[in-house]
């Protein structure tokens, strides 16, 4: 007989058309309910509580008198729980970022009993190709989700194996379905059956043994008390079929028997049989640039300055840290941070954002400080610290403020030797903005803050420290920027034409790269799920524009700022009639290294239209087949042109698959001689374009007012989500983000264009000490180094992730990966005495001693592949 498993759970959106506190409400309600039926009808076996602690961690907020009965009815393995915090997001969100929702999230659940083993996320919007080998790092084997497969995986079954690059396997079991088939099923057997039959035909169709889930919950939905009437009714509707209640793993140990089950490999982005959203990457930009620079903060900088201070010393605060995480992963759920939601709750998912950052920015603050306070030095001076959060010494400019009393003043290194610098800019400070007990003791002189820059080297993953001296020598403190035309340094010489675009001549490859940051804008008649263009639209684009231009140019960097509006029709409806009525402003500072190929872009928009998207395009040259981006811990290849585009509409596919993709630090194009790629610290949505695929369209933002919308050129039929009206993501106002574009010799994987987007998105730190801090500290008691350097990587092929402080343990992880095409060696030299060193999964748990030979330990890497080491 053919089993059916009818697997009782409820799929909880925290937030999505409603807000997190009315979804609250809700669980308390169904706890109450799921808890009593657990606990009261020993016919009822298992209730799945989908996958997610944050669910508990919400329902204790209001219940905490109810541990006790959950963590029973979780031991005696009843309700299941577990493994993730959030239901993660797996295109935007980084790869730290779904290692910790595992992290915290089986830590979470250590508290009641066994977590749910399985990597389900039933309705992320497409899965990424490094899952199986996240989830193995995990002690993780099974996969359950919804969306993005198609035949052309290899595979018309809805069980199978999927395999990253490195070798990592999980079985899936697939939802072709989605997870709520068995919602509210029905009494009457009429339309019981009705239903059902549909199910079956698609379900046995897939099927590879005799066993089927069906899931008997939907989003926010009370348990379904008169199940058992149901299952009567659908055994005499099917006496064929064996159906009784169940939970997921019973069906993957009947799975795990067919020994003929295909393997397959990649990312599932396919829109054929359910919706995948490809151009959600850019929905809400304001929203999507936060979670990007924070995330980036979090992995590059703070964890990194935790476990040089921890190594120090010092505490390493794992509570506040993980209140970060949290804080975080609650906008990491699909909707959330695909934002496809209403205002009201994209209102608090960036109010949790603002509270992250804040949270990070302080905590950043707070290390640099007392490694500074406690810095052993007889010298009397104020003091700046330079902090190098990457694993080899970095030569960098450094642009940073010294707040003083001076008229003028030297900076000196511990060995006394002068270090040149130039002043960008220096402004009055009142003191009580320093620390209100100067004005307060009636002293009003002013504090004056400079604005500096120099270049000088600062030691691998540590610290160097300069002392602001007092000097009478005025004339070094001046402002020596020069207006030029154009800008030349080691590596471009750049213009600006007329219209704002950039013309770079490269030296080293001898190449012209003309009408770069060019804009094009137009309408957007989708919502926020997906982009949906105009029929037949002519295009604007910035060609015409007459931009303010000025340059500048100092021995460090050369400034380039650019403002210029396009004019754009105001809303869907004038664009239709050929009405030009608003514009976007849009202000341009590039920042271009004297001593880097980097070319940095921070742009600041000013939009004041409805309905339209404006990309930015980066013209190289370079006719391509596929683009090379990164997703977690590793880079992939895709298609410029999606074949599938040939046949989508014959095949009835839910939408067009336009190939529109997520990256996370960078997208290139390149040949076998060169390469020109973008990195980014904000958007986080590419496409290639033009007559031969030359060209990368970067997303600045999308401009829609709905939540969802039906009928869409590119998505047809139903709407997804509701018809409701979101005026906020219209994106009215500023907008703030920030790329940069690199060109290089070789491929982009040869190029290794990961480790100049780790760069970029790891910029050198400062702390200036001055006598006067309005948050007083008394002394540490410990003794830092004027300089210091904690490790160093003797190999320059991996790239770091991320450098922490074990969760349960006093030892440190370093997390690294080879976002190349072959196997990399990768070394590293802690500079200090080292007990055990041993490679670690992503649990934190030790595998494999290494060998350690004078505080240097070798880890090999295949191609995509990420490593931890616990020493």
């Amino acid at each position: 007989m053919k089993k059916v498993h009818i697997v009782p759970h409820m799929h909880w959106d925290r937030e999505w058309y409603f807000s997190t506190e009315e979804s609250r409400i809700l669980l308390v309600n169904n706890m109450e309910e799921i808890m009593d039926m657990l606990e009261n009808n020993p016919d009822y076996p298992y209730y799945v509580l989908d996958g997610q602690t944050a669910i508990l961690e919400d329902y204790f907020a209001v219940k905490p008198e109810n541990k006790e009965r959950v963590k029973k009815l979780v031991q005696e393995g009843k309700l299941i729980i577990g493994p993730w915090y959030t239901q993660t997001d797996e295109m935007v969100v980084g790869g730290e970022s779904i290692v910790r929702n595992l992290l915290y999230g089986l830590k979470d659940t250590e508290e009641f009993g066994q977590p749910m083993m399985i990597g389900y996320l039933p309705d992320s919007f497409g899965q990424s190709s490094q899952m199986p080998q996240i989830l193995n790092g995990f002690d993780i084997k099974y996969s359950i989700f919804w969306r993005g497969t198609s035949e052309r995986h290899g595979t018309d079954k809805t069980e199978f194996y999927w395999q990253s690059d490195d070798g990592s396997k999980v079985l899936v079991q697939l939802f072709p379905l989605g997870y709520a088939i068995g919602k509210y099923l029905p009494e009457d057997e009429e339309k019981l059956q009705e239903r059902i039959d549909k199910y079956f035909t698609v379900l046995d169709r897939g099927a590879t043994t005799d066993n089927i889930i069906l899931p008997n919950g939907h989003d926010q939905m009370p348990i379904q008390k008169n199940i058992f009437t149901i299952i009567e009714k659908l055994q005499r509707l099917y006496p064929d079929r064996e159906f009784f209640l169940s939970k997921y793993e019973n069906v993957f140990n009947e799975l795990e028997q067919n020994q003929t089950l295909p393997t397959i490999q990649g990312e599932f982005l396919d829109g054929k049989y359910m919706r995948v959203h490809r151009s959600i990457y850019s929905t809400r930009m304001d929203i999507k640039a936060a979670n990007t620079r924070i995330e980036n903060k979090l992995t590059n900088i703070l964890e990194p300055l935790a476990s040089i201070a921890y190594s120090l010393g010092f505490e390493y605060h794992h509570g506040l840290i993980e209140l970060i995480w949290k804080e975080i992963m609650k906008n990491h759920a699909h909707d959330s941070i695909g934002c496809c939601c209403s205002d009201k709750v994209h209102r608090e998912i960036m109010n949790r954002f603002f509270l992250a950052e804040e949270k990070t920015d302080q905590l950043i603050e707070f290390y640099k400080r007392k490694i500074t306070d406690s810095i052993q030095t007889e010298r009397k001076e104020d003091r700046l610290t330079a902090f190098n959060l990457l694993p080899y010494e970095r030569k960098e400019v450094i642009t940073t403020t010294v707040v003083t009393k001076l008229d003028s003043f030297t900076l000196e290194d511990p060995d006394g030797t002068i270090i040149p610098f130039e002043v960008l800019k220096k402004e009055v400070l009142d003191p009580g903005l320093i620390d209100r007990q100067i004005v307060h003791y009636g002293n009003y002189d002013p504090f004056y803050q400079y604005t500096i820059q120099l270049k000088d080297s600062i030691p691998a993953m540590g610290y160097k420290t300069y002392f602001v001296v007092g000097s009478g020598d005025e004339t070094q403190m001046a402002q020596t920027l020069v207006e030029n035309e154009t800008v030349e340094t080691d590596h471009y010489v750049v213009s600006v034409n007329p219209n704002g675009t950039l013309k770079i001549w490269d030296k080293q490859l001898e190449k012209e790269f003309n009408d770069v940051l060019r804009l094009e804008n137009g309408g957007d008649d989708g919502d926020e799920y997906d982009f949906s263009p105009l029929a037949d639209e002519q295009l604007i684009y910035s060609d015409k524009a007459e931009a303010e231009v000025k340059i500048s140019q100092n021995a460090y960097e050369a400034l380039i700022d650019i403002q210029l509006q396009l004019d754009v029709p105001g809303d869907l409806n004038k664009r239709k009639n050929g009405k030009v009525d608003r514009f976007v402003d849009v202000h341009w500072k590039v920042r271009i290294p004297n001593h880097q190929p980097l070319i940095k872009v921070e742009a600041e928009i000013q939009n004041m239209a409805n309905d339209h998207r404006l990309r930015v395009l980066i013209p190289t040259g370079i006719a391509s087949a596929f683009s090379v981006s990164d997703n977690q811990f590793g880079y992939i290849k895709r298609d410029v042109y999606d074949a599938a585009m040939d046949v989508w509409a014959d095949e009835d596919w839910d939408e067009r698959p336009d190939s529109i993709y997520p990256m996370l630090s960078f997208v290139g194009l390149s040949d076998e001689k060169h390469g020109i790629s973008v990195v980014t610290n904000s958007t986080r949505e590419y496409e290639i374009i033009g007559e031969h695929y030359d060209t990368i369209a970067i997303t600045l933002f999308r401009s829609v007012g709905v939540l969802g919308k039906e009928e869409m050129l590119r998505r047809p039929g139903r709407p997804s989500g509701i018809k409701l009206p979101t005026p906020d993501s219209q994106m009215i106002g500023k907008l703030q983000l920030a790329f940069a574009i690199t060109t290089h010799k070789g491929s982009t994987t040869t190029a290794n264009v990961a480790r100049t987007a780790k760069e970029y998105t790891t910029p050198i730190q400062t702390y200036n000490k001055i006598p006067y801090n309005a948050m007083k500290l008394n002394p540490s008691g410990l003794q830092t180094p004027t300089s210091f350097s904690f490790l160093q990587e003797t190999s320059p092929n991996a790239v770091l992730s991320t450098l922490k402080k074990a969760e349960k343990e006093p030892k440190f992880v370093l997390r690294f990966y080879n976002p190349t095409a072959t196997e990399q060696q990768s070394s590293f030299t802690v500079n200090r005495s080292v007990g055990e060193v041993s490679e670690a999964n992503l649990n934190e748990k030790a595998i494999v001693p290494l060998k350690l030979e004078k505080n240097q330990f070798t880890v090999s890497l295949k191609q995509n592949q990420v490593k931890s080491v616990l020493f």
